[in-house]
């Protein structure tokens, strides 16, 4: 049984929703947080197992939003993946210094996400890889 609680982090509504549905679905509990300062009062408040983290917000960004995560001892048991049309190198290796768990770029498959959302929530739990997934 998959269980956990996700943030997700995205300023696009469309997307936003579209990501809730699909974590929903997948039997995890969501909430949503529409702009980075949102979302860093919702991980401080009741962190959640996991933030789907987009990067390019207005105001306070992923990045910003991943490097204050990682920066508070007790909130190091949050993983974040972020989610972003910013797939060059450069900007994965600047998610990986941040100690971010995964990068995903878009567009992205709904399948893929919710392959990586459970392996990173329930590692023990055997998954098959992404290409397989009905």
């Amino acid at each position: 049984m998959v269980s956990g609680s996700v943030l997700v982090v995205e300023d696009e509504r469309s997307i936003a929703e579209s990501l809730t549905f699909l974590m929903e679905r997948a039997g995890f509990a969501v909430r949503i947080a529409y702009d980075g300062q949102a979302a860093l009062t919702m991980i401080e408040s009741r962190p959640p197992d996991l933030v789907l983290l987009d990067v390019m917000m207005p105001g306070c960004d992923g990045f910003e939003v991943a490097r204050t995560v990682r920066s508070n001892p007790a909130l190091g048991g949050v993983r974040i993946v972020m989610i972003t049309a910013k797939g060059q190198d450069i900007d994965r290796r600047k998610g990986q210094e941040l100690g971010v768990d995964d990068y995903i770029t878009k567009p992205f498959s709904t399948r893929d996400v919710v392959a990586r959302v459970k392996a990173l929530l329930n590692p023990d739990t055997p998954t098959l890889p992404a290409d397989a997934i009905p």
